[in-house]
């Protein structure tokens, strides 16, 4: 016979609060087919191995050398246990119950012993949080911790037949961290948290634009701020409780921002404090009862001169002809005042200046602007100039203020000039392997070591997932779109996805989910569809590199905007008891379908997918564990931070296979050049042990501000 026994935990640990779950326990006496265990009676383990942990009573410290204290007995014969910070009592620690011998004081319950086994330590996908801010097209207002605007409309089902549903995009940041929900501990992590929540709200508002109703004016939500995106996006984010205004512009540098940092919306500069006005050239304040000026952005509208020298010329506000062609008007001399008179205050004050370098890129076919933070200047000249300008066919020439702005030093050079010199070299400094996918990627994938002598440890890459001898994919059913999927109303795959695309028209990951359904080999769209951007594969010039203490690392030579796919995570699919059992280093293990433990991201899409479980559905069943030590690709040399700038996420495309899901690695913010990327392991604090049971320590070499110096 069997009982069902019911008990309550509390995990602490990284996200620094408690978490009460409740778990059924399934206590074995009798039924060995129930579990495959032969009941049988053991002595208590002898010292000092670590004293047993009972189900149904109050865990001991795990330290301590005693057993616990028999419960007594509910009518219900269900007990309820309370685990507190330190204890690790989870489903994968469970390798068999053993019966003790009865205590002569207890007649009224055997209690069983767990026996610990090894347990690896394996990476895997972040969990998922309850959505931060919900977005339609109708009033925004605030809803607790976030903003939320309700509307409904219809969706159809599998079988045909039409649903109200919420027209509400359920944003959750992306899981980068264990302790995502939590408020950021340093500045530099509520800056990324409010810069990725802009960015992920800019997807959204993008998707619904490329996909939306007849017009803009109908696919965007309607606030004050028109239908620019990134206007409407910075409202959206004003609203939450994240963002914190603060009071006055800053001399000097913003806290939380690093020299180098990107941003793809000059809003953004606005919403962290380190350009204020949302389009002045020149941002000031006063000190002491004298404009000074804070900051300035190079945009490329006048004649400004940024070459990596340290030195920059930037011609002041004001003056310059408007209109549109046959309409403008003409040129001003420009007067000293406002930003112009702060620039030239700050000569005299030597206080300062804040530089944001503007640069024009190609994206998907058309130029956009970029930002880079390129750290503090001293104004130390102004002289007055005459400037030419040809309007209609005639010449005319205006006066000028032309400022000369030197770099401060001991700052980080920024990455984006270093990775130009790079892209202009003809040999690269410290290269030791040209190219280590030997021409399998679509783009060379060299090693770069100006550490030491040391070349990338062998291995075979791979291009493709390895999958166990004599599996075969169960094909899923695809879309009958034959263009790119352009619309998510019409698109069978979009459906799977709770009835909108994942990605936007430019590639990017709209927000995680905690699985993404692309179209796949039963699918009669293009290769060139919307909904294909993993299968595509590595797009982005990558490299590994020699780190100074953590081994190799992977970067990129170009800039990464938020939301871009990286790369895969590739190996060897073993099933968790065969991963269990390798001996080799568990540093490449990474465990797979399980995490899909988030109800309120979940349930919407379980009500479209057929066959779809729910999380704790899926988490009983027998896992996988990709292996990535003998055979993998570039994603095995990523490293781990406790604030990276990249996520995983579950993606399925050539199976319906929820248990063995693709790991994707997409940028959960914009990343410059040369900035290593990071992902978050999520191991678990005190839950890896040896083959004795005995808990392991490694500890974590990050170096971010937000490490929490160990990584099991």
């Amino acid at each position: 016979m069997s009982r069902a026994i019911k008990y309550t935990y509390t995990r602490r640990g990284n996200r620094g609060e408690a978490m009460v779950r409740e778990a059924e326990a399934r206590q074995i006496w009798m039924a060995p087919s129930a579990r495959g265990l032969t009941p049988h009676r053991v002595s208590p383990p002898p010292p000092p191995a670590p004293a047993a942990l009972s189900l149904t009573a109050p865990l001991p410290d795990t330290k301590a050398n005693q057993p616990p204290t028999p419960p007594e007995k509910t009518n219900s014969d269900q007990e309820s246990t309370v685990m507190e910070k330190g204890d690790s009592l989870v489903h994968s620690e469970i390798d068999s119950y053993e019966h003790a011998p009865l205590a002569a004081s207890d007649t009224s319950l055997n209690t069983p012993l767990l026996k610990r086994r090894r347990i690896c330590a394996k990476k895997s996908v972040g969990g998922y949080l309850r959505p931060r801010l919900s977005l339609t097209h109708g009033k925004m207002k605030k809803k607790g911790s976030g903003v939320a605007m309700k509307s409904t409309r219809s969706l159809k089902k599998d079988d045909g037949s039409g649903a109200l549903v919420n027209d509400v995009m359920t944003l959750a940041l992306p899981p980068v961290t264990p302790s995502e929900g939590e408020a950021p501990s340093s500045a530099r992590g509520k800056v990324k948290k409010i810069l990725r929540l802009f960015q992920m709200v800019s997807r959204v508002l993008l998707q619904k634009e490329e996909s939306g109703g007849s017009s803009q004016k109908e696919s965007l939500p309607k606030l004050k701020a028109g239908n620019r995106i990134d206007l409407t996006a910075s409202e959206i984010v004003k609203g939450s409780s994240d963002y914190v205004k603060s009071k006055d512009d800053v001399v000097g540098h913003v806290s939380g921002v690093e020299v180098g940092d990107e941003f793809c919306y000059r809003v953004e500069l606005h919403l962290i404090g380190l350009h204020r006005p949302p389009q002045g050239g020149i941002a000031w304040t006063r000190v002491n009862g004298v404009p000074v000026a804070t900051s300035i952005v190079t945009s490329g509208g006048y004649f400004d001169d940024m070459d990596g020298s340290g030195v920059l010329i930037y011609t002041g506000s004001g003056g310059q002809p408007t209109g549109k062609k046959g309409h403008m008007t003409l040129p001003q001399d420009q007067q000293l005042v406002r930003g112009n008179l702060a620039l030239k205050n700050s000569i005299d004050a030597k206080t300062p200046v804040r530089v944001i370098y503007g640069r024009n890129i190609s994206e998907t076919g058309k130029s956009v602007m970029a930002f880079t933070y390129d750290g503090l200047y001293m104004v130390e000249e102004l002289r007055e100039e005459p400037e030419k300008y040809k309007i209609g066919g005639s010449e005319y020439t205006a006066k000028v203020f032309k400022f000369k702005l030197v770099r401060l030093p001991f700052q980080p050079e920024v990455s984006l000039l270093i990775a130009n010199k790079s892209k202009k070299s003809e040999v690269r400094e410290g290269l030791c392997v040209a190219d280590i996918s030997q021409g399998q990627e679509k783009m060379p994938i060299c090693a770069i070591n100006t550490v030491d002598d040391e070349k990338p440890p062998e291995f075979n890459y791979i291009t493709r997932m390895i999958y166990p001898a004599g599996y075969e994919k169960t094909v899923a059913s695809g879309c009958e779109c034959t263009g790119r999927c352009s619309s998510s109303k019409k698109c069978a795959c979009a459906t799977k996805n709770g009835g909108e695309m994942p990605f936007n028209f430019s590639g990017a990951i709209v927000q995680a989910k905690p699985l993404i359904f692309e179209c796949g080999p039963a699918c009669r769209c293009t290769p060139s569809c919307y909904n294909r951007v993993s299968q595509r594969g590595i797009r982005i010039p990558l490299e590994i590199f020699k780190t100074e203490t953590r081994g190799w690392g992977v970067r990129s030579l170009s800039s990464i905007p938020s939301g871009s796919f990286v790369c895969e995570y590739l190996g060897e699919l073993l099933k968790d008891e065969e991963a269990e059992k390798r001996k080799h280093n568990d540093a490449y293990l990474f465990d797979i379908g399980h995490n899909y433990d988030d109800a309120a991201l979940w349930e919407g899409l379980a009500g479209f997918v057929a066959g779809t479980k729910s999380g704790s559905e899926a988490s009983e069943s027998e896992g996988f564990t990709i292996d990535a030590a003998e055979m993998g690709n570039v994603g095995r040399f990523i490293n781990h931070s406790c604030s990276p700038n990249l996520y995983a996420q579950n993606v399925l495309f050539d199976h319906d296979d929820r248990e063995m899901p693709h790991v994707m690695f997409f940028a959960a913010e914009n990343i410059p050049p040369l900035e290593e990327l990071t992902y978050h392991y999520n191991y678990t604090i005190g839950q890896v042990r040896d083959s004795q049971g005995n808990e392991k320590v490694k500890e974590c070499y990050c170096g971010s501000s937000e490490c929490q110096g160990r990584l099991y």
